[in-house]
């Protein structure tokens, strides 16, 4: 086991993690540095990742929970940034790449300098008020913001979008950054691996169209039927964007094309 790194955060992304690295994990409730420093004088750790967060079953769920959403997404890792760099702890936070509104005709993929201006949705709001409060920190303490979106992974679960698209059998035909978790593993390891600070989109390259991961899904399953909607038709308040890989590039790690996945994801997904 690692025991330099705690894990908080026994969710999807934090349980994800925790069967890769075998370091410790905890879900204990933190809502003031008290509770974190209890945690840190019982673990020892050198690295904490905090996987804590509130999503609910979708984002919709953080309108009617704006206090759970708020203290989940914004005070804790602030609490945990000010627990780390009292403590010299390097901290990496798995934040969100749902900030940014998107142009598709006329807008480059998103760099991680671009100021998030996605305000639609409390839940959005509350990943920009850490995030923005983390990014001054980094500057000149070991804090790494990790900003993942739309998880696929090669195994069955509530949150990952295959699971989901399986289940409601129909899906949007717009172009999304997608965040292969097994590929997001990799380059977690790589960026603490070489010190990396600040934020880093963590995605894979290019864009997804449900289509194509719902088409590969199909070949292995001939009597799956999906349809395609219009997203402009649900009338629901999301992001739809691109973000760039290109700094994540630039630390060295090799970035995979999302459709360069799909075939081993959906080959995994089903043995499993």
């Amino acid at each position: 086991m690692n025991d330099k790194i705690l894990i908080l955060g026994k969710g999807f992304i934090g349980l994800r993690i925790y069967d890769r690295l075998g370091c410790n994990i905890s879900d204990a409730k933190i809502l003031c540095f008290e509770d974190a420093q209890k945690l840190i004088d019982k673990f020892k750790p050198e690295i904490i990742i905090n996987c804590v967060g509130y999503t609910g079953a979708n984002v919709d769920q953080c309108e009617l929970n704006k206090d759970k959403t708020l203290t989940a997404n914004t005070f804790v890792p602030l609490i945990l940034a000010e627990a780390a760099i009292r403590n010299n702890i390097r901290l990496v936070h798995i934040s969100s790449g749902c900030i940014y509104h998107f142009d598709y005709d006329n807008d480059e993929p998103i760099l991680e300098s671009k100021v998030p201006d996605f305000l639609d949705l409390y839940y959005s709001r509350s990943k920009i008020y850490s995030e923005a409060a983390l990014n001054i920190l980094a500057k000149e303490y070991p804090i790494l913001v990790l900003r993942i979106r739309i998880p696929l992974d090669n195994r069955s679960h509530p949150k990952n979008i295959l699971t989901k698209l399986v289940e409601y059998k129909k899906a949007i035909d717009v172009p999304n950054s997608i965040t292969y978790i097994p590929d997001f593993i990799d380059a977690l390891e790589h960026l603490i691996k070489i010190g990396a600070c600040g934020i880093y989109n963590l995605v894979n390259s290019g864009g997804l169209r449900y289509k194509d991961l719902l088409d590969v899904y199909k070949k292995y399953r001939p009597d799956f039927k999906y349809e395609l909607i219009d997203y402009k038709k649900l009338n629901l308040v999301r992001t739809n964007l691109i973000l760039s890989t290109k700094k994540l590039e630039e630390s060295g790690f090799k970035v995979k094309s999302i459709n360069e996945v799909l075939e081993e994801c959906v080959k995994n997904y089903l043995k499993s």
